[in-house]
């Protein structure tokens, strides 16, 4: 009767139960090793390696690039990521277009290679009776000019600051030049003799001044043309002053429409004289600067 009076222990005692794990060698039974074990133990061992466990996968995902393997984590982060990466890529693809017209042109001026079709001629200058040339224009007339070509000027920066670096190109007959120096031309534009250009007389010491505004790409002296500087200008167009005495601007730097850049000269073994030759490029063509420019 007292063993069946006696309560049966409860499942909190039994995990305090104490069992011993003996190992021992299956052929000789000898004892190798025992340990005393209970289930709370065992229990309390486990949670213990599953917590930690699951605490270095959280930090593991939380702390490194692994997250981002995890669905449905960072797609705002990265869609705005690849938003910006791609506009990158097209403003440096627009950049390396630009960059390979320019290198391509600018290497066609240097090999002097000219397209085979024909350009096209300055109109033919006009006849006028020897009694009108030598007439003085009055002050009112200057005042007038003057005014003409202030407006023409502010004009163009206006149009070019409405197109803006990627508007439209304009053409050369549609933008203002201008004039370099003063003074009458010698030479005039002859492609078919290697003369890509016109010779302006100038007496010594003439500032030379820039015909738009641009940046200076070249700024050195040649065997051939002496001091000579070279500005790229909007619209894909090139202008050079060669055979300089003197130059006032290093490569790189930003020049305004009429600011000096160098001055007149007799330098370089193309030069019998102390002059100016001018070229106008667009396209990497050579064009007729008395076509544009008044000297």
């Amino acid at each position: 009767m007292a063993q069946l009076n006696k309560k049966k222990p409860g499942r909190w005692e039994r995990l305090k139960d104490a069992y011993r794990l003996v190992i021992m060698n299956n052929e000789t039974f000898e004892e190798v090793g025992s340990y005393r074990l209970s289930l709370l133990n065992v229990y309390t061992l486990i949670s213990t390696f599953v917590v930690v466990v699951a605490t270095l996968v959280v930090l593991a995902i939380y702390l490194t690039p692994i997250r981002q393997t995890v669905p449905g984590y960072g797609k705002v982060n990265e869609s705005s990521m690849l938003f910006r990466l791609n506009q990158e890529i097209d403003q440096l693809e627009t950049e390396l277009a630009k960059q390979q017209v320019y290198a391509e042109n600018f290497r066609k001026m240097l090999a002097q290679e000219v397209p085979a079709e024909p350009e096209e001629s300055a109109p033919p200058p006009v006849d006028f009776p020897d009694s009108l040339l030598n007439v003085e224009p009055i002050p009112e007339d200057l005042l007038l000019r003057e005014e003409i070509k202030s407006t023409q000027l502010v004009r163009q920066m206006d149009q070019r600051e409405q197109n803006g670096t990627g508007g439209e190109k304009m053409r050369p007959e549609e933008l203002f030049f201008f004039p370099p120096v003063d003074g009458p031309v010698s030479a005039g534009f002859m492609p078919d003799k290697k003369h890509f250009g016109v010779d302006v007389l100038a007496p010594k010491n003439t500032p030379v001044k820039a015909a738009m505004e641009g940046f200076v790409t070249f700024s050195d002296w040649t065997r051939e043309t002496g001091h000579t500087i070279g500005i790229q200008h909007d619209h894909n167009l090139i202008t050079y002053y060669k055979h300089n005495s003197a130059l006032l601007k290093k490569a790189g730097e930003s020049v305004r429409a009429g600011e000096a850049i160098a001055i007149i000269g007799n330098t370089g073994t193309m030069s019998s004289g102390p002059h100016l030759h001018f070229e106008v490029w667009f396209d990497g063509k050579p064009l007729d600067p008395s076509a544009y420019v008044k000297f």
